[in-house]
C-alpha cells in the first residue's frame, strides 16, 4: 500500500507496456495498436498480451510482416483523427522504413502548416543484453534523436513505461518510444489508478555532491549499481535518468553540474554521434566554468554489438566501467 490510500503493486516492465496501452484505450476510443503479431500472439516480448481480447481486432490488428505498411497504416489513421500506437517489433528494423519516419512522419505536421498533425506512438524494443546479434541488438535512440520533427522517449522502470507512455500517446506529434528489451522482466513499483508523466523532464533517481551520471534505459540501474560501489569508497554521486531524448531536460543535468562540477554519461549507443555527445556539448558551452574535472563519455564502442555472451558483455557499458569514468572525471 502507498500513502493516503493510494495501492502500489509489484509489475514487471513488459506487463507495464500493457497496462499502459490498456489506460490509454480505456480512456480514449480513437486509440488504436497495430503491428506484428500483437494481438493473438500478445507480442514477441510477450508486453501485449490480453489486449486483443480486451478491446477487439477493431483496434488490436496484426498486421503483415511489412514495417512500412505498419508505420504508412499508422499515419493515414493519424491525419485521419485516431491516435495510432504503432509497434517495430525491433528497433533495427527501422532500417526498412526509415523514409517514411524521417521524411514523412517527422515533417507532415510543419509542412502543412500545421493543419495535419500526427498524433501517433511507434514503440520498438531496443538495445542488446539479451544475446540478439548485431542485427537485432542495435542502440538506435540516437537516428531517432537526429530527425526534427520526432519526440525520442526511453523509460527505464515499470511505472515510467505507463505514465510516459499516456504521455506520449496524448501528445500531438510523434514519438518513437524505446522499450529496452533486457528491461522487460525487471520489476518495479507501479501505483493504481491513473499514470501520467510530461514528456522532457529527467528524473533524479539517487542524490551526491562529488559528481554527476546521466544514464539512459537499461544504464539507469547499471548506474546505480555503480553509484553503489562508488559509495563504499566514499564518493556520492547523482545519478540522472533522463527518460526523454526530445524534449530533453538539460535544466536539471545542468542544476546538477553546478552543484557536483563533474559529469559522466552512460550510453548504450555506439560512440560515435551518440546523445552523451550533445549533454556534454551543451554543458560545455553553458556551465563550462562550473566544471572541475573532464567530462567523461562510457559508452558502447563503434562496433557491430557481438552474440556471444562475454563479448556483448564487454562491448557494453559495465559497473566495472562506469565506476572508472566517474573516478577518470575527479581526476
Amino acid at each position: 500500500m502507498g500513502g493516503r490510500g493510494v495501492v502500489v503493486a509489484e509489475m514487471t516492465y513488459r506487463d507495464a507496456v500493457a497496462r499502459g496501452i490498456a489506460q490509454e484505450m480505456d480512456r480514449d476510443p480513437s486509440v488504436v495498436f497495430l503491428g506484428e503479431d500483437v494481438g493473438a500472439a500478445g507480442g514477441v516480448f510477450k508486453a501485449t498480451v490480453g489486449l486483443l481480447d480486451r478491446f477487439g481486432p477493431e483496434r488490436v490488428s496484426d498486421t503483415p510482416i511489412s514495417e512500412q505498411a505498419i508505420l504508412g497504416a499508422a499515419m493515414g489513421a493519424a491525419m485521419t483523427g485516431l491516435r495510432p500506437i504503432a509497434e517495430i517489433m525491433f528497433s533495427d528494423f527501422f532500417a526498412v522504413c526509415w523514409d517514411l519516419v524521417a521524411n514523412e512522419i517527422a515533417k507532415t505536421r510543419y509542412m502543412t502548416h500545421g493543419q495535419v498533425a500526427l498524433p501517433l506512438v511507434i514503440r520498438t524494443a531496443n538495445g542488446g543484453g539479451v544475446r540478439f546479434g548485431a542485427q537485432h541488438s542495435q542502440s538506435v535512440e540516437n537516428w531517432a534523436m537526429a530527425v526534427p520533427g520526432l519526440k525520442v522517449v526511453a523509460p527505464s522502470t515499470p511505472r515510467d513505461v505507463v505514465g510516459l507512455l499516456a504521455a506520449a500517446v496524448r501528445d500531438p506529434d510523434p514519438v518513437i518510444f524505446f522499450e529496452q528489451k533486457s528491461l522487460y522482466p525487471t520489476k518495479g513499483d507501479v501505483p493504481d489508478g491513473e499514470i501520467v508523466d510530461t514528456l522532457g523532464t529527467a528524473a533524479v533517481r539517487r542524490h551526491g555532491k562529488d559528481a554527476t551520471i546521466v544514464a539512459l534505459a537499461a544504464m539507469v540501474p547499471r548506474a546505480l549499481e555503480a553509484a553503489d560501489v562508488l559509495a563504499g569508497d566514499g564518493v556520492e554521486v547523482t545519478v540522472i535518468d533522463l527518460r526523454s531524448l526530445v524534449p530533453l531536460d538539460v535544466a536539471t543535468v545542468a542544476a546538477s553540474v553546478v552543484e557536483t562540477g563533474h559529469l559522466v554519461t552512460v550510453e548504450e549507443n555506439p560512440r560515435l554521434c551518440g546523445w552523451g555527445a550533445e549533454v556534454a556539448s551543451i554543458v560545455a558551452e553553458e556551465r563550462l566554468f562550473d566544471l572541475d574535472g573532464p567530462i567523461v563519455r562510457v559508452t558502447t564502442p563503434h562496433v557491430p554489438l557481438p552474440a556471444a555472451d562475454a563479448l556483448e558483455d564487454a562491448a557494453l557499458p559495465s559497473v566495472a566501467r562506469i565506476v572508472d569514468g566517474v573516478r577518470r572525471s575527479l581526476l
